[in-house]
């Protein structure tokens, strides 16, 4: 045979409030200790906090006379209280809705000029190569600049090839974002960003 479950805290909470409707009575902790245990069920361990639960969220009126406390409930503050907590929960679940849709606005605008295109993954994948070229040749200069001044002539007519072939890029990169600031009109900062393009982008000196 399964043992009996216990009563949840809103089902204790519930039969309390019960005490005060039916009987429209003005009650102190002793009293509500000795009623709750034999008429609803509620554990005596339990009373007081659940008593303590029904008043910090105003649903019970508690006075101190003298030394004692005297708690009371009617059921028109009670309609009066769930009113106006399914107001405030309306009003968070409202400015909820208007953050996730300031969210999603947000978003979508920050997706525009990200997009995954073919030509956008080429233009990255060239500029990086020149750029490795460009580090390579600097590096193979830096390496033979007191070699023989044949080798030298050769290397730096290689490293104008790669200059020029570097500077056509870099024509084209800034064709494209001229393209792109007239069709979208986007900024420079915004396209250098999109297109992963450094901010100090510029032709070779």
């Amino acid at each position: 045979m399964s043992k009996k479950k216990g009563l949840s805290l809103e089902e204790k909470r519930t039969r309390m409030m019960e005490i005060f409707f039916e009987t429209k009575d003005v009650f102190q902790l002793k009293d509500i200790e000795k009623i709750a245990p034999k008429q609803k069920g509620i554990t005596p361990m339990s009373v007081k906090d659940v008593l303590q639960s029904l008043v910090d969220d105003n649903m019970v009126d508690s006075e101190r006379v003298g030394t004692s406390n005297y708690y009371w409930a009617f059921p028109s503050k009670a309609l009066h209280a769930r009113k106006s907590k399914l107001e405030d929960l309306q009003n968070q679940n409202s400015q909820a809705k208007q953050r996730k849709v300031t969210v999603q606005k947000a978003v979508e605008k920050a997706k525009v000029g990200r997009e995954d295109t073919e030509e956008r993954n080429t233009l990255l994948k060239e500029l990086k190569a020149l750029k490795e070229e460009k580090t390579k040749l600097q590096a193979d200069l830096e390496k033979y600049k007191e070699c023989d001044p044949e080798v030298v002539k050769e290397m730096k007519k290689s490293n104008l090839v790669a200059k020029e072939a570097v500077s056509r890029w870099t024509d084209n990169i800034f064709a494209i974002k001229s393209w792109t600031k007239k069709k979208f009109s986007f900024d420079d900062s915004r396209i250098n960003k999109a297109f992963g393009i450094p901010e100090d982008f510029d032709y070779m000196d």
